[in-house]
């Protein structure tokens, strides 16, 4: 036996490292860490909301799990003061869980953000975050954060 004090991963069922050791005595933490779990890419379609009008813009989001393990997976998406989900603008953050991700899978989101009478000329910052939970959504083991910027004219 070897004294180098490494830990070896026994493969899970499936043939792969079980990512629900980390709160075991294996330090899989570690390599959830390393590197992001997840790859967001966004793409706003019209380009930019009309300033002081009711107006809106959708949101389309590309997620990728970049990990090879199945996660449970949820996006939380927050708008600044004057844009929101709804036409009212009372809506400021939501919460989309999407469940179960398999490795190296992607999902694609479609989401509106609505302005208003309010919403005056200049760049409006949208945060978007995704999040790996362990058993359940209250418990979470990592997450990715993604700013984008929304221009209204």
């Amino acid at each position: 036996m070897s004294t180098t004090g490494m830990v070896k991963y026994k493969a899970h069922k499936c043939g792969c490292m079980s990512i629900f050791n980390i709160f075991g005595k294996k330090d899989v933490g570690s390599e959830l860490m390393k590197n992001p779990p997840y790859r967001i890419v966004t793409e706003v379609v019209p380009y930019r909301l009309e300033s002081n009008k009711k107006s809106s813009v959708t949101l389309f989001v590309k997620l990728a799990n970049l990990t090879s393990e199945e996660v449970l997976t949820s996006l939380v998406i927050e708008t600044p003061a004057h844009l929101g989900f709804d036409e009212m603008g009372i809506s400021k953050q939501k919460e989309i869980r999407i469940g179960t991700m398999g490795p190296k899978k992607e999902k694609e989101l479609k989401v509106d953000i609505f302005g208003g009478l309010n919403t005056d000329k200049g760049s409006y910052t949208i945060s978007l975050t995704a999040i790996m939970h362990y058993r359940d959504y209250g418990h979470v083991i990592n997450a990715v954060k993604k700013r984008m910027v929304i221009n209204a004219v």
